[in-house]
């Protein structure tokens, strides 16, 4: 057995449609509704431009295959959810034109700049932006 890819992230939120404008505004994914029969106004996928479901978005009060308490806000063991992105500048901005609060990191040895900021639910980003990606 060999791990091939992260496959998605899931966030279960109370403001599902805030919280995919959130991250469509600010990384350029596409949402769709998500298959049948999970109803659109609880279930949402978030694709990348290459055609991939990035982020899994559900309300809080959905239906859940695997069942347990979900609360809203920031996400316990979980510490952080790292994308691998490109367009430092334009997603820079698009943070500066929100007035969001966000951290640029630099890891030279590696030609990697980083931006951490949070969700609207309180889940923290890692946005990785590799030189020559």
């Amino acid at each position: 057995m060999q791990v091939e890819a992260l496959d998605h992230v899931n966030i279960m939120t109370g403001d599902l449609d805030g919280t995919c404008r959130y991250y469509c505004d600010l990384l350029g994914l596409d949402r769709r509704n998500g298959p049948e029969p999970l109803p659109a106004e609880d279930v949402q996928w978030l694709y990348d431009a290459g055609d991939r479901p990035i982020l899994h978005i559900n309300s809080l009060g959905s239906m859940r295959l695997y069942d347990r308490e979900i609360k809203d806000g920031p996400t316990g063991a979980i510490h952080h959810v790292a994308l691998r992105c490109q367009g430092f500048d334009r997603v820079a901005q698009r943070l500066e034109t929100r007035g969001a609060d966000f951290h640029v990191n630099l890891v030279e040895s590696i030609g990697l700049r980083q931006i951490f900021t949070h969700d609207p639910n309180g889940v923290l980003l890692e946005l990785n932006f590799f030189e020559n990606a």
